[in-house]
């Protein structure tokens, strides 16, 4: 890949900021990337090929570095959370228990025998999208809390659960794997409580702020890679290693410092190209071919909106419950998983990504109507307390 072709790519990114500028509208950036990779990629014009090892490889950095930012906005630390931990199970077991339901009368309609598969993408999340849109919308009230709980169990538990619920016959070894993984990263967390007591942490931030030396992106670059590398080594996603790097970020404190710095480094530059990469992915053509599959793509996207929808009965705002149901990453490792497995059906892998594209679409309105209700909202944005 040449550098002309590089800024190609984060040329084409600018298509999130822009259709995201209009706050009115309430459109992810992510959308306008995606989209725009959709336009230039296997699907459209053909201007970027995906299978491209350098550029496949700054996608595979750059999913990494989104699910570390996801898991460090986490607010572990914060005392209300535990106070939502109860409420934020709930949910989670709610929506898991009709996903699973979902998914064995999907899996018979279209008589795929991916029951299990489509039971994990019903229940699944996405931190890396949904955290933007809460801390965007200054969102920070009871339900809002219980919503956050809700996405970190889903993340996690579906990026764990992946491996085993589309390779039954592999459970044993992507467990261990999973198990590999998040073991580093308690150990990473444990490392590095240690050095803070002994006031490394301390020392080494101070001589990186006098002396300009950028250590701690340095470390938690290299903490995060390492950590992606371990997982790639096992057949596990690098999602896992990069959201379980972000969790043990959050739990001991990010510093502001290195979150502006991570923001830069994501945001501005390899968050893109991973998004520009996924659209380029996408061959819909391919979808179009299998009109079974277009059908399974739509009954997919209303099963996870259903899915994370019932969270109403529970007196969940239905903002916030559609929020919920935004899913990106575990989609993308299903996909990648399968393909390469060779566990999909023609078309399939369109269909799944047609669908977690349509709930990230959601992420628009559900944003701009939980922005609109005052007892949502921060006291500083809205002017008042937020309602219980």
């Amino acid at each position: 890949m040449s550098l002309a072709g590089l800024a190609l790519v984060l040329a084409l990114g600018l298509a999130g900021p822009l259709l995201a500028a209009p706050r009115r509208t309430g459109i992810p950036v992510a959308v306008g990337e995606i989209s725009a990779g959709v336009l230039a990629g296997r699907t459209g014009l053909r201007w970027i090929d995906p299978g491209e090892p350098v550029l496949a490889f700054l996608a595979s950095a750059g999913f990494g570095l989104i699910m570390l930012v996801a898991g460090s906005h986490v607010p572990l630390r914060d005392p209300a959370l535990r106070l939502a931990l109860r409420r934020g199970l709930l949910l989670a077991l709610l929506t898991g228990a009709l996903a699973v339901a979902v998914g064995y009368g999907v899996a018979a309609l279209f008589d795929t025998g991916h029951a299990l598969l489509y039971a994990v993408l019903f229940a699944s999340s996405s931190a890396a999208l949904i955290m933007p849109v809460i801390d965007e919308a200054k969102l920070d009230a009871p339900p809002v809390l219980a919503t956050i709980v809700h996405v970190a169990i889903a993340d996690t538990a579906c990026i764990v659960l992946l491996p085993l619920a589309e390779q039954p016959e592999r459970a044993g070894r992507a467990a261990l794997g999973v198990l590999a993984v998040l073991g580093a990263g308690v150990l990473l967390l444990l490392v590095t409580r240690e050095a803070a007591h002994r006031g490394l942490l301390t020392r080494m931030r101070k001589l990186s702020r006098r002396r300009h030396f950028g250590l701690e992106l340095r470390v938690q670059l290299i903490t995060v890679f390492a950590l992606a590398g371990l997982a790639q080594r096992l057949g596990v996603s690098v999602m896992l290693a990069g959201f379980a790097a972000g969790l043990t970020l959050a739990a001991r404190g990010e510093p502001h410092r290195l979150a502006r710095q991570l923001f830069a480094v994501t945001d501005g530059f390899l968050g893109p190209v991973f998004f520009v990469w996924l659209g380029a992915s996408l061959d819909l053509r391919a979808l179009a071919s299998h009109p079974r599959m277009i059908a399974l793509a739509g009954v997919l996207a209303f099963g996870t909106l259903a899915a994370h929808g019932a969270a109403a009965l529970l007196r969940q705002p239905v903002a916030l419950a559609v929020l919920a149901a935004a899913q990106l990453g575990v989609p993308v490792a299903a996909v990648t998983i399968g393909s390469r497995a060779g566990l999909l059906r023609p078309g399939e892998d369109g269909a799944i990504l047609a669908a977690a594209l349509i709930t990230v679409a959601t992420t628009g309105w559900a944003g701009a109507r939980a922005r609109g209700d005052a007892g949502l909202v921060a006291q500083t944005e809205a002017g008042e307390p937020a309602a219980d």
